[in-house]
């Protein structure tokens, strides 16, 4: 986009004030989202994200959330944008058929006026021509109906079992709410009251953001639209810069999905993802021909969750400083064959493609990479989110977590214990919020000794816990890594499965089941693989690990 100033130099002094005021925008918002949200999955965990878009729907500045939901955002600001959007206006969506990533995941998209004298929702009257950028927030809500409590049922073969569908509706107009819109979202979900605070908590943070940015013209102008040009083209030439310094050829690599969970557990068969990464100069190109068909079950992921997890490897290989942007994505493509579980046709289940096959995309993308620049790749870490939901069907609660395990160690340090890896970067429940808040008991939460791949850098252990329920429940687990470890590099050894349990009887990785009060549900993770031979790890090391309890 160009601004009336048509796209004229900006100094680089006034580029990084603007950058950073830019990027606080987006982090604002995010504060404003988790200290207002009620639901423990948003106020503590931070399941949440929040980003600032230029008029053309390009990303400005984004805060460091959550991997999964950021690359999949512009999808959802095309689709909003299809639709005619003014300033005033709040729009929300969650189907991954139209620019969501799985149902839970409500994301909300305002439009944006420069005015400074606009009131709290960013309405004055302005039309449609005077849209200067947009405000996006996605949170992870812990209900949003369907067949299960939590909406993420093991068994899934189609979305409609998965929760209500937003394809893109106004929930704001002209700074009121629509309330009859509304009210049909929370007639279909178990969390009525819940949902209402989250929601209004991201209608909050979409105002700071109003204001915020409103703030930021009224003292710069025009020279705003220079600055969203600018910020974009350094993190382009920047990007560019670093891959450049990847030999160039076509990588390829193959990794496997445990199963959808619609079949046996015996009978459930291994899914393929397959890669071939091009690099090109200063280009990526990748392309999952090879991939299999999308599943009956719901590991299957809409091609912008693929696009997250790709975008997540390059960043992770490439300077840590570079400013995520539009700018980082340029000269990245991406493809899945249409009906893949990479791009399924609807009406395809898609909740664990969105937590799951998210892991293995990045774990796939990075074995091939490793080919072209092993100093750089990690080793595997635990590969899944370790999904955990347990909720009434009466509506009485809904708990829902992912669960830390090990990171894979790298070429110079070791791998974090109990970490979120990948796709993820939530933090976990604190015992005293969880107790507090949810029918459950937590009977142990504890590292898991000797799950991280040993090498010249260990591997990240695995966690144990378990969460005893007080009352009748349906329990979901959405998880990977049980079958096959997550594997060391440079001849480090792998790491440990995990594994899960109902009153100490192992369950399928990928369940959905009813239990009585008093059930205990245990779920330790995977560690992450190590780095380098094991003869290769220096003695004071080793000799830490036994002395606190790592081996």
């Amino acid at each position: 986009m160009t601004g009336p100033t048509g796209g004229a130099g900006i100094d680089p002094v006034t580029l990084e004030i603007l950058r950073n005021q830019l990027e606080g925008v987006a982090e604002e918002m995010g504060d404003v989202l988790i200290r207002g949200a009620y639901s423990p999955n948003i106020k503590e965990r931070q399941d949440c994200s929040t980003a600032l878009f230029d008029a053309d729907g390009r990303m400005i500045a984004q805060a460091e959330h959550i991997p999964v939901h950021l690359g999949a955002m512009p999808e959802a600001v095309d689709a909003i944008r299809e639709r005619g959007p003014r300033p005033g206006d709040v729009w929300a969506l969650n189907d991954p058929f139209e620019g969501g990533t799985h149902l839970p995941d409500v994301t909300l998209v305002s439009p944006l006026a420069p005015a400074a004298d606009a009131d709290a929702s960013g309405y004055d009257g302005a039309t449609g021509d005077d849209i200067v950028g947009y405000a996006v927030s996605r949170a992870h809500h812990a209900d949003v109906g369907g067949s299960t409590p939590g909406s993420m049922p093991a068994g899934a073969r189609e979305i409609y079992e998965e929760g209500v569908r937003l394809p893109g509706v106004r929930l704001v107009r002209g700074g009121d709410i629509v309330e009859d819109v509304f009210a049909l979202f929370l007639a279909n979900v178990r969390t009525p009251a819940e949902r209402r605070a989250d929601v209004r908590a991201q209608l909050a943070a979409h105002e700071r953001a109003a204001q915020r940015l409103g703030d930021v013209f009224e003292r710069w102008g025009d020279t705003v639209y220079d600055a969203f040009d600018a910020v974009i083209e350094y993190s382009r030439d920047r990007i560019k810069a670093e891959l450049s310094t990847i030999p160039d050829g076509t990588y390829a690599a193959r990794d496997v999905l445990e199963g959808d969970g619609v079949a046996d557990a015996a009978d459930d068969a291994e899914i393929p993802i397959a890669v071939a990464v091009t690099v090109d100069g200063a280009r990526v190109d990748v392309d999952f021909s090879g991939t299999a068909e999308q599943v009956p079950g719901n590991l299957n992921a809409p091609l912008a969750v693929a696009k997250s997890a790709v975008y997540f490897v390059v960043r992770c290989l490439t300077d840590p400083d570079i400013p995520p942007n539009q700018g980082c994505y340029d000269p990245i493509s991406v493809s899945a064959p249409a009906g893949s579980i990479l791009n399924p046709d609807p009406p395809a289940a898609v909740v664990g493609g969105n937590v799951e096959t998210s892991q293995r995309v990045t774990d796939v993308v990075f074995a091939a990479l490793a080919d072209a620049v092993p100093e750089r790749v990690p080793a595997q870490g635990q590969g899944t989110m370790n999904n955990l939901i347990v909720g009434s069907r009466e509506g009485e609660f809904a708990y829902y977590e992912t669960i830390g395990g090990g990171a894979g160690a790298t070429a110079n340090t070791d791998g974090i214990d109990g970490a979120q890896v990948g796709m993820t970067n939530t933090l976990n429940t604190p015992v005293e919020v969880l107790e507090a808040t949810y029918p459950l008991t937590v009977e142990r939460y504890a590292f898991r000794p000797g799950t991280g791949g040993d090498g010249a850098h260990r591997g990240g252990l695995g966690v144990e816990r378990s969460l005893t329920v007080a009352r009748d429940a349906t329990v979901s687990l959405l998880t990977e890594r049980r079958r096959n470890r997550p594997r060391g590099i440079s001849g480090g050894e792998d790491g440990s499965r995990g594994e899960n349990l109902l009153d100490g009887v192992p369950v399928g990785a990928k369940t959905t089941t009813d239990v009585a009060a008093g059930t205990t549900i245990t779920v330790r993770t995977p560690g992450g693989g190590g780095h380098g031979p094991p003869s290769d790890r220096d003695p004071g090391a080793r000799e830490t690990d036994r002395r606190d309890g790592k081996l």
